[in-house]
């Protein structure tokens, strides 16, 4: 069952690309998203809570690097975020 990344919630989900922006793309191609309740994916998308953003960054970077160890996360990204 899908829940809110931050709060655990089930209610009011959206998805949640761990890295917008020009690294978007890149993201869907990784399937590096996560559910966010309505609220938190606000928060997230306004950039309100920074140190929330870099925490889901730094879980994209940790699952991408645990999905694919044969790929170079900075290469692909072209930033570290841990």
């Amino acid at each position: 069952m899908n829940k809110c990344w931050v709060c655990g919630t089930t209610q009011n989900l959206e998805s949640h690309h761990c890295f917008g922006g020009c690294r978007r793309k890149t993201s869907e191609i990784y399937n590096l998203k996560i559910w966010l309740c309505r609220y938190h994916h606000q928060i997230v998308t306004d950039e309100k809570d920074k140190e929330l953003v870099i925490q889901i960054h730094r879980h994209g970077q940790r699952k991408f690097e645990g999905e694919h160890p044969e790929l170079n996360f900075l290469s692909v990204f072209g930033k570290s975020y841990l």
